[in-house]
């Protein structure tokens, strides 16, 4: 019964846009990928954006975050 309420309904996320800066939204990592590949230096550059924000938010933080970008479908 539930499924069948819910099916024309969108999901609301705390994700304005697609390019959002707010954290879980995937605008700053977004934005630090593009910066690090524009330097030249990096063969990888969302995996050195990965690895810095594990780093600085911690590894479950960033696997929260990751499973819900997959969700959103970006």
């Amino acid at each position: 019964m539930m499924d069948e309420m819910m099916a024309g309904r969108r999901k609301r996320t705390s994700c304005p846009s697609k390019k959002s800066m707010k954290l879980g939204c995937g605008g700053r990592f977004a934005a630090l990928k593009a910066d690090l590949a524009t330097k030249g230096d990096v063969s990888d550059p969302g995996a050195v954006a990965a690895s810095i924000g594990r780093k600085k938010y911690g590894a479950s933080r960033m696997a929260k975050w990751s499973a819900a970008g997959r969700k959103r479908g970006k």
